[in-house]
C-alpha cells in the first residue's frame, strides 16, 4: 500500500541530508589488499545496484516490503514451509539466503504453500507483522484456504506465531488486507462453479472474520480479457495514494500466457457495496512479445519514498504457465494526469534497470535483528561509540546493557553490516583508506564497501571483524585496556583482534530449516512452533573465553549440553549441569544472518535430527555439514 508505506517510511527511516565519511571509490585498485581487492568498474557497480529482470527465477507470487533498511521478499513455494529473503537493496534479493520462518506438518494445513503477503497492522499488542498464506492437504489442491501468523515484535523475519486459518472449511485463496475508514477487511478468491471470483468480508482481527456478516463480490470475470483459458479473477492486491483506493486483481487463467492485471477504484464510502466500486474495462498490465503471463502483482516505495514500484511474476515462454517458470520481476511506475496508476508495460529481459531511489543513501535507519555486544578478548572492554554526540569514532567502552549494542544485517556474498542501536547509524572505515590505524567510524548508510564486515571464526570462540575493502581486521589501538580508547583498522598481525560474540537479552533461536525455535522440554532440547512459552526463550551467558553457555535464566544451574558428554555425532543434546565440559558453545555467524552453535568440548554443531520439520523434532549434535538445519537465527522475543 503506497501511502501506508511512506508513511511508515516517515517514521521509521531518516534519509539524512549531508554525507558522512567517503565514496568507495575515492582508493584505487593499486592500493588495496591483494586478497579483496576490487576493480573501479566492481565498485562502481556494487554502489549503483542495477539489476536486470528476471531478479531470480521461480518467484512466483511476490510479496515485497521495505522496511526499516531492508527489502523483504516472500514467494510461493509449494512445500511446507515459508521462504523469505532479505536484503538491503534490491539487487541483492537475487542471491539473499533463503530462510524459512515458518512450516507446517498439520495435516489440514500442511502443504502448498502459497502466495505469502506480510503486512504491518494494528493488532491486540501494537504494531504486528501479519502473513497470510494459502495452504492445504498433501496431494490434492481441493482443500486450500487461508491462514494467519502473527510475528512476535517488528521484525518480519518473525519469529511467528500461529493465529488461525479464516475459513477452514471451504476453498479460499491469495488473500489481502483493505484498511478504509478505521475499519478492516479481507479479499480473497474463491470458485464459484465454473467461475473464479474476488470477494470482500470485514474482520474482527487481522486472523479472524466478523461473525454472521455478508462476504461481498468484488470481481466477476466477464469481458473477454479476464476469461482466457478460464473465467478467473484472483490475487487481489490495494494500491492507497492521495486519499483513493485501488484494487489490481490477475485474471484468465494463468496457465496461459494471457494472464494480466485489472483495476478497480473505489469510488464511495463502502467496501461492501458493490456499487461503490469502478471496474477499468480495459487491463492495465499484460504480455508483450518478450514477457508472458505477467501478474500476481504487489506494491512498494523506494528507500526514500519518492518512487512507487510494482513487483509481479511473469514467463519468458507462451509454453509456461502455473508452474516454477515463473520468475521475480519489478519496475517503477507511475501516474497520470487523472490520478490513476500507470503501469506500462512488462519490461524486456535483460534491459538494465536502475534501483529505487534512496537505495545508496545516506541512510539512518534502526536495523530489525538481534542485538550483539561485542568484546574485545584483550581488553575486555565492548566496541561502541564515543559518548560525545559530536564524536563519531569507534571507541572501546565498558560493557553494559545500555550501549554498544549492534545488529549483524547480512548485505552480500556473506558480508555484514554492523548496525549501532543507539545512533541507528552503520560503522565504516573512514575515506575508506586501505591504511594500517585508519579511523573507523559511525556514519550514514552509503552502501559502500568499506561499511561491510566479514564475521569469521577467530581463537578460542571468538570471531574477527575484517572489513571488505581493505581485507583488514578491526582492532583495539596498541591493544590497549583503557575505555575510550580507539578502535582502528589494523593489520593482521595485531595481537588484539578477537572479539567475542554477546547476544543481548532474552533471545529466541529459530532455525533456518523449520522456523520453529528451541525449546526445553523436560530435561531434554528440541524444536518447537514460537508460542511465547518460557521454554522457547533463552540467556547466552560468557564464559572465561569466547564461549558461551545456554541457559534458561541467569541464574539457573543448567545448560544446554550433551548427555553424558558423549563426543560422537548423534549423541543427544539435553539440559546438563552447567559445570559439564559439554556445556559451552560458540558462535560461528553463517551467510545469510545465521549462526552456528559448535560445542567447545566435542567441536559439533546443533541441528535438527533429520532435518525434520516435525513440532518435538530432537536436537542433536552433528557432523558439520554447514546446512540450513543446523543454522539458527537469533530473535528477539519481544
Amino acid at each position: 500500500m503506497i501511502a501506508k508505506s511512506i508513511k511508515r517510511l516517515g517514521a521509521g527511516v531518516l534519509l539524512c541530508a549531508t554525507l558522512i565519511g567517503c565514496n568507495s571509490t575515492e582508493q584505487t585498485a593499486a592500493s588495496k589488499t591483494e586478497s579483496v581487492a576490487k576493480s573501479a568498474d566492481e565498485n562502481a557497480t556494487q554502489a549503483s545496484g542495477i539489476f536486470t529482470n528476471p531478479l531470480f527465477p521461480n518467484g512466483a507470487d511476490p510479496w515485497l516490503e521495505y522496511w526499516d533498511g531492508n527489502y523483504y521478499l516472500t514467494t510461493t513455494t509449494w512445500t511446507s514451509q515459508l521462504v523469505m529473503r532479505k536484503a538491503p537493496t534490491l539487487a541483492g534479493l537475487a542471491d539473499a539466503t533463503p530462510v524459512n520462518v515458518w512450516s507446517s506438518t498439520d495435516p489440514d494445513r500442511c502443504c502448498n504453500f502459497w502466495a505469502f503477503e506480510f503486512h504491518r497492522l494494528k493488532g491486540p499488542n501494537g504494531y504486528r507483522w501479519y502473513m497470510m498464506y494459502t495452504a492445504g492437504r498433501d496431494g490434492t489442491l481441493d482443500y486450500q484456504h487461508l491462514n494467519v501468523l502473527e510475528s512476535v515484535g517488528d521484525d518480519p523475519m518473525g519469529p511467528y506465531q500461529y493465529k488461525g486459518a479464516l475459513m477452514p472449511g471451504i476453498w479460499n485463496i491469495d488473500g489481502n488486507y483493505l484498511e478504509h475508514n478505521g475499519k478492516l477487511y479481507v479479499i480473497y478468491s474463491q470458485w464459484r462453479g465454473d467461475t473464479q471470483l474476488n470477494i470482500i468480508a470485514e474482520m474482527e482481527n487481522p486472523w479472524t472474520l466478523k461473525e454472521d456478516q455478508e462476504h461481498m463480490v468484488l470481481t466477476t470475470p466477464e469481458l473477454d480479457w479476464e476469461i482466457s483459458g478460464r473465467k478467473v479473477t484472483e490475487g487481489a492486491e490495494i494500491l492507497q495514494r492521495n486519499g483513493r483506493t485501488f484494487m489490481t486483481y490477475s485474471a484468465s487463467f494463468c496457465n496461459t500466457p494471457d494472464y494480466k492485471l485489472g483495476l478497480l477504484e473505489l469510488v464511495g464510502d463502502d467496501p461492501m457495496n458493490r456499487d461503490h466500486w469502478k471496474k477499468f474495462p480495459e487491463p492495465v498490465f499484460t504480455r508483450t512479445e518478450t514477457v508472458f503471463g505477467p501478474g500476481h502483482n504487489g506494491f512498494f516505495t523506494s528507500p526514500d519514498g519518492t518512487e512507487e514500484w510494482l513487483v509481479y511474476h511473469g514467463n519468458d515462454s507462451v509454453e509456461h504457465g502455473c508452474s516454477a517458470t515463473r520468475s521475480l520481476r519489478a519496475q517503477k511506475f507511475t501516474w497520470n494526469d487523472a490520478g490513476e496508476p500507470e503501469f506500462g508495460e512488462p519490461l524486456t529481459p535483460g534491459v538494465e534497470v536502475a534501483p529505487p531511489s534512496g537505495e545508496n543513501g545516506p541512510l539512518v535507519t534502526r536495523v530489525q535483528g538481534q542485538r550483539y555486544q561485542l568484546m574485545n578478548s584483550t581488553s575486555e572492554l565492548c566496541l561502541d561509540i564515543a559518548a560525545d554526540p559530536e564524536d563519531a569514532r569507534a571507541v572501546q567502552r565498558q560493557c553494559a546493557g545500555t550501549n554498544g549494542q549492534w545488529v549483524l544485517d547480512s548485505t552480500t556474498d556473506g558480508f555484514v553490516r554492523l548496525a549501532n542501536r543507539e545512533d541507528s547509524k552503520f560503522l565504516e572505515v573512514a575515506n575508506c583508506s586501505t591504511a594500517d590505524n585508519a579511523r573507523v567510524q559511525s556514519a550514514a548508510w552509503r552502501n559502500n564497501y568499506c561499511q561491510q564486515w566479514k564475521v569469521e571464526a577467530g581463537i578460542d570462540g571468538n570471531v574477527t571483524l575484517t572489513n571488505r575493502y581493505s581485507g583488514k581486521p578491526l582492532a583495539v589501538a596498541g591493544c590497549s585496556a583503557s575505555a575510550n580508547q580507539a578502535v582502528l583498522q589494523q593489520n593482521a598481525d595485531s595481537a588484539c583482534t578477537q572479539w567475542q560474540l554477546r547476544p543481548m537479552g532474552e533471545v529466541a533461536l529459530m532455525n533456518q530449516q523449520s522456523g520453529k525455535t528451541l525449546a526445553m522440554n523436560g530435561d531434554n532440547v528440541e524444536q518447537q512452533a514460537f508460542d511465547y512459552k518460557d521454554e522457547q526463550s533463552w540467556l547466552f551467558v560468557p564464559t572465561d573465553t569466547g564461549y558461551l553457555s545456554l541457559k534458561q535464566a541467569s541464574d539457573s544451574e543448567v545448560c544446554v549440553g550433551v548427555s553424558d558428554n558423549q563426543v560422537v555425532p548423534g549423541a543427544n543434546v539435553a539440559m546438563v549441569d552447567c559445570a559439564e565440559k559439554t556445556a559451552q558453545w560458540r558462535l560461528t555467524p553463517k551467510k545469510g544472518g545465521g549462526m552456528m552453535l559448535f560445542n567447545r568440548y566435542t567441536g559439533l554443531p546443533l541441528g535438527l535430527t533429520n532435518c525434520g520439520l516435525a513440532e518435538g523434532t530432537n536436537i542433536a549434535q552433528q557432523p558439520d555439514l554447514s546446512n540450513r538445519c543446523q543454522i539458527f537465527h537469533l530473535r528477539e522475543p519481544q
